[in-house]
Parts: C-alpha cells; structure tokens; sequence
C-alpha cells in the first residue's frame, strides 16, 4: 500500500494513518515495549519495581488496574520507602540485558531515521512534483481562460458590428417608412382634388352631363390614387411589422452582448487572479457546484443563432425598403402619368366646348340678325298689305258706284271687266301676302325658338366651362411633386 498521492518512485511505504506523518517512535516507547527476560511470569509491567519475594509477599494486595483513582492517589501518598527496604531488594536486570536493550533502541532509532529520510526525500520529491502539477494545471486553467477570453472577444466584436449594422439598418427602415407615411399624406390632396372636380362636373347641366374621357379620367385617377394609397398603407404595415422584428433581434443581441461584457469581465479577472492576488479565498464545495445553462456548442450556437437571425431579419429590412423604394417611385409615376391624362382630358375637352361655345355664339348671332330680318320682312308684308287695301277700296267702289248705272248703261264693258280684274288681282295679292305673312311669322316664330335654344345652349356651354375651366383647372394647377410624392419633404 501506498500513500496517496505518493510517486511509483517512493520507497518508503507503510499503513497510512490519521495523521499526514506517522509517529516516530522513541527511547521511552521502546522501553515501554521492551519485556525483560529476568521477569517470567510478570504480570503487573506498570507496577512499581519489586523482588520476587515483595511480590509473593504482596500477591494478597489488590492491582493498581482495579483500584479507584482516589484510592490510588491515597496509597501514592502513604507510601515511604525506607532506606532499609532498599538494602533488602535485589536486581532486576542483568548487564547482558542493558547491552541489548541499549543496541535494540539504537537499531530502532536508525531505522526510524531511515525511515523518517526516505520519508522526506518521498516527500520533498512529491511536494515538487505536485507543486509542478499545479502549476502545469494553472497555465493550462489560465490558457483556457485566455482562449475563452479569446472566443468571448470575438463574439462580442461580432454582436457589436453585428449590432451596429442593425441600428444602422433600423435608421434607413425608419427613414423610409416616414418618407412613406409623407408620401402617403402627399396623396390625399391630389385624391380630394379630383373626387371635387368629379363633384363639379356633376353640376353640368342638360346635354353637357355627359360620361365624357374626362370624367372617364377623372374616375380613373381617383381609383389610381386609392389603390396607390392601398399599397402604401400595406407596405406601411409591413414596415412597422419589420421595425418591430428588428427591434427585437436588436434587443437580443444586445443582451447577449451584455451579457458577453459581463462575462469577458469576469473571465478577464479570473484569469489575471494569481496565488499572491487580492480577494481569493477557499469557497468549500464550489467545484461541486454545477450552475451551468449550456455547453460551448451551444453556447457559440446561441450567438450564432442570434447573429443569423439578425442577418435574416437585415435581409428581409433591406428588401423592403427597396421595395418601398419602387413602390414610391412607380405610385408617383402612375399619379403623375394619369394627373397629365386628366389635364390633357380636361384641356381637350375645354377646347371643344369653348370651340361649341363659338359656333353658338356665332349662330345666335345669326339667328339674331335673321329674327331681325325676318321681322322686318314682316313689317313689309303688312304694309304692303295695308297699301293694297286703299287700291281695293276704289277698284270696290268703282265696282260699286257703277252698279247704279240705269238701265242699259248698266253694260259689261271693258272697264268692269277690268274692275273686276283688279279686284281679283288685288284681293290675289294680298291673300298671298298674308300668306306670306304667316309664313314669315312662323319662321320667325322657328328662328325665336332657335334663339331659345342656342341662349339655353350658349348658357350651358358656358356653365361647362365655367366649371371645367375655373373650377376644376383652378384646383389642378398644383400637384404635389414627384420628391414629395415618394417622400421627400
């Protein structure tokens, strides 16, 4: 059997016992061991010496093992040897037995000394070995500190660029999704202006409320904007859905940096402690202490795993501000592109009806001048009417006075043939002036109604433009630019 913790090279071996050295024994242990030979049949090695003959003597005297402790002290007390006593007793060892006794303890000593060498030699040999095993054992702990620290610092440069690539990318997210809240706000005013002007052109009157390319625009342009807005409002979720994602990944690897700095601090004290350090101090059981929550795989896979995610989610932001990006440049273009469809609809459609405008004008105008003439036709007729009655009125009465002629004077001659000629002619005559007349006073009574209606007409053309030209063009002179249509302010 070996000591523990001995060396294959010790040759000092023997039963271990409690103590970490055995008792080395001395001259008085190996007196107290030594029986002598002189003394057979001893029974009592404790007792005090006496000859044969005392102890025959005193074989009735109780033991001193079976006296009580009070009992003894009171016989140690009463005892006197006598100086006659001493004459009487005799020796109990003879010289042979010193000798021995003597040469027996110098044996023992040397080989106690022997022992007690070999057992310091082992000894000193093992403290080394151990104090060298100790101290391989503390580079190599403070080489796996170092290395941990190593690993540490690296994955805590990672998390922090990985960090700041993140908040960098949560700035630009934030960035654009606020262009895309104004961009969003910038639509409003172009959707309620054309919603107004399809308001507006409701208040066209009779023929000109027409489902024109204007109002075809109009409608068109109002379902752009809407659906513009749609997606904006869509992508706008998705931007603050994202944000959130970010956020979180942020706050994660945040706190795996933090706790990453935590670590690299204790770890960096740990491995700076040395024997002569402040603050170290025996924490019993500690080694049996196991708290830890993971392994170095898993430990390296939780910040990779976190650091991944980051990157994902990165990728996924940087992906939607770009589509953002096309998505505010291509609304601005659709709302640009049908806002100059609607102008260019609207410029149209003035011109026609300012040019339907003109051609009422210049036939009311003419119509005008017609009613005038005509009515001055009718003036004629009537007159000319009036100034046959006189030439009727003495053809008559020619006719009449000579219808007293007496008797046979009372003759068809030429001249009544003429007379009634005359008559006939003249009474012709204004028959087919006053037909004329009612035929002129019809047509003038047309060319009113013609006037009529192209006032009415002229009255709507002009309300048409009037809301087309004033109203609604006065609204669409300012539209929103394309930098604050995708956001710009």
């Amino acid at each position: 059997m070996e000591l523990l913790g001995s060396t294959q090279m010790a040759t000092y071996t023997r039963p271990k016992t409690s103590h970490f050295l055995p008792a080395i024994s001395t001259m008085a242990s190996s007196y107290r061991t030594h029986q002598p030979l002189s003394a057979p049949g001893n029974q009592h090695v404790s007792t005090p010496w006496r000859t044969n003959t005392y102890f025959r003597t005193g074989s009735a005297v109780p033991s001193l093992s079976s006296m009580p402790r009070d009992a003894l002290d009171l016989v140690r007390a009463k005892t006197t040897l006598f100086p006659s006593n001493r004459t009487a007793l005799t020796a109990r060892y003879t010289p042979d037995d010193w000798y021995k006794s003597n040469q027996s303890n110098y044996r023992e000593s040397e080989s106690s000394r022997n022992s007690a060498e070999r057992l310091r030699r082992d000894t000193v040999r093992l403290m080394q070995d151990k104090e060298q095993l100790t101290r391989r054992t503390q580079e190599t702990t403070s080489r796996n500190l170092g290395e941990r620290l190593n690993d540490i610092t690296f994955w805590r440069a990672e998390l922090s660029h990985e960090v700041d690539n993140m908040v960098t990318e949560i700035a630009a997210l934030v960035e654009v999704k606020r262009r895309l809240e104004r961009a969003l706000a910038e639509t409003e005013s172009p959707l309620q202006v054309a919603q107004e002007c399809l308001f507006h052109r409701e208040k066209r009157m009779s023929i000109d409320l027409v489902h024109d390319d204007v109002e075809k625009d109009l409608i068109r342009e109002v379902e752009t904007i809407k659906s513009c807005q749609e997606r904006m409002r869509r992508h706008l979720d998705r931007a603050v859905a994202q944000l959130a994602a970010n956020r979180a990944a942020q706050h994660e690897l945040e706190r795996d940096l933090s706790d990453k700095v935590t670590a690299q601090r204790i770890d960096d004290r740990c491995h700076h402690l040395r024997n002569t350090s402040d603050g170290i101090s025996f924490y019993r059981g500690i080694d049996r202490l196991d708290p830890s929550l993971s392994l170095p795989d898993t430990w390296s896979k939780f910040t990779d795993d976190n650091i991944l995610h980051s990157q994902s989610q990165r990728a996924s932001s940087h992906k939607l501000r770009d589509d953002i990006e096309v998505l505010l440049n291509t609304t601005s273009n659709e709302m640009w592109k049908q806002f100059n469809s609607v102008n260019v609809a609207f410029t149209s459609r003035i011109s026609e009806t300012a040019d339907a405008k003109n051609s009422l004008q210049t036939h009311l105008a003419k119509t005008l001048q017609e009613i005038f003439q005509t009515e001055m036709l009718i003036e004629s007729l009537k007159r000319a009417i009036k100034d046959k009655e006189s030439p009727l009125k003495v053809a008559q009465t020619r006719l009449e006075e000579r219808t007293r002629r007496p008797n046979v004077e009372l003759c068809r001659d030429y001249p009544y043939h003429r007379l009634v000629g005359e008559v006939r002619e003249i009474e012709d005559t204004m028959l087919c002036l006053r037909e004329r007349l009612m035929e002129a006073e019809g047509t003038l009574q047309t060319l009113v109604k013609a006037k009529v209606a192209l006032e009415h007409d002229l009255s709507i053309k002009a309300n048409s433009l009037f809301l087309d030209q004033e109203k609604c063009m006065s609204m669409r002179k300012t539209f929103p630019s394309t930098p604050r249509l995708v956001g710009y302010s």
